[in-house]
C-alpha cells in the first residue's frame, strides 16, 4: 500500500494558469506557417527552457540574435509580451487548490519557470503566494524531470517524498516525481484530478 498523502504539490502552468506564447505571436507574425518556423527554429522550446534554467533574458536575446539578426524585433517581443502568454488562471483548478489549504491541507509548488517571470505571475495571480511555497526553477537553476529538483523541493520543505503526491500537466514531469519516490498523478482537468486525489485518500 502507498503511504497516505501528507504533502500535495502543484505545477503550475497549464495548472493552475494557461500558457501559451502564440497568443501576442499570432498578432507579431500573423502568418501561421511563418510563426510555426520561427517556434521551431529561433524562440524555441528549448531555448525558452534554458531560461527557466536561469539564463537570463539579456543572455537567451543575445544568443538568438546572433543566430537571427534580421529577427531581432521579433525575438525581444517574447519577454516583452509575456504577460499575453499567460493570460488567465483556471478557476476550477484554483479553488481545488484553495480548498485543499483551507482544509488544512500541506500544499506546496514546483515549477519550472523563469525567475523574473515568476514574480511578474505572482503579482498577477495572487493565489501562487497562498501555498506553503515554492520552489522555481530559474531560481535553484534545476529543471523538471531532474530526479534533483524534486529532491531539492523534498529538502527545502521538510517533505517526506512517500507522502507527496505531485500534480503536472507534463508526463515526464510526472515520471520525475516518480523517480524521486513520490507519488504523482498527471493533470487532465481538474474534475479528473479531484477523482485521482480522492482515490490517494484526498477528499477535495
Amino acid at each position: 500500500m502507498p503511504d497516505p498523502i501528507r504533502h500535495i504539490v502543484f505545477d503550475i502552468g497549464k495548472v493552475l494558469i494557461h500558457y501559451d506564447p502564440n497568443l501576442p505571436y499570432s498578432r507579431i507574425i500573423p502568418d501561421a506557417a511563418e510563426r510555426h518556423w520561427f517556434f521551431d527554429n529561433v524562440c524555441t522550446h528549448d531555448w525558452n527552457l534554458e531560461q527557466d534554467r536561469g539564463r537570463s533574458w539579456s543572455e537567451a536575446e543575445a544568443e538568438a540574435i546572433a543566430r537571427f539578426p534580421e529577427r531581432e524585433e521579433q525575438i525581444r517581443a517574447f519577454r516583452r509580451n509575456w504577460r499575453e502568454m499567460a493570460p488567465y488562471a483556471y478557476e476550477d483548478s484554483v479553488a481545488l487548490m484553495t480548498g485543499l489549504i483551507e482544509a488544512g491541507r500541506d500544499v506546496t509548488m514546483l515549477t519550472n519557470f523563469a525567475a523574473d517571470t515568476f514574480r511578474e505571475a505572482r503579482a498577477m495571480y495572487p493565489f501562487l503566494n497562498l501555498p506553503r511555497g515554492v520552489t522555481v526553477s530559474g531560481e535553484v537553476g534545476l529543471l523538471k524531470p531532474d530526479v534533483a529538483i524534486y529532491q531539492r523541493h523534498a529538502a527545502d520543505f521538510d517533505l517526506d517524498p512517500a507522502a507527496c503526491v505531485f500534480i503536472d500537466d507534463v508526463a515526464v514531469n510526472v515520471e520525475g516525481a516518480r523517480e524521486a519516490g513520490w507519488q504523482a498523478v498527471q493533470f487532465l482537468g481538474a474534475e479528473k484530478l479531484r477523482a485521482d486525489l480522492r482515490d490517494l485518500g484526498v477528499v477535495v
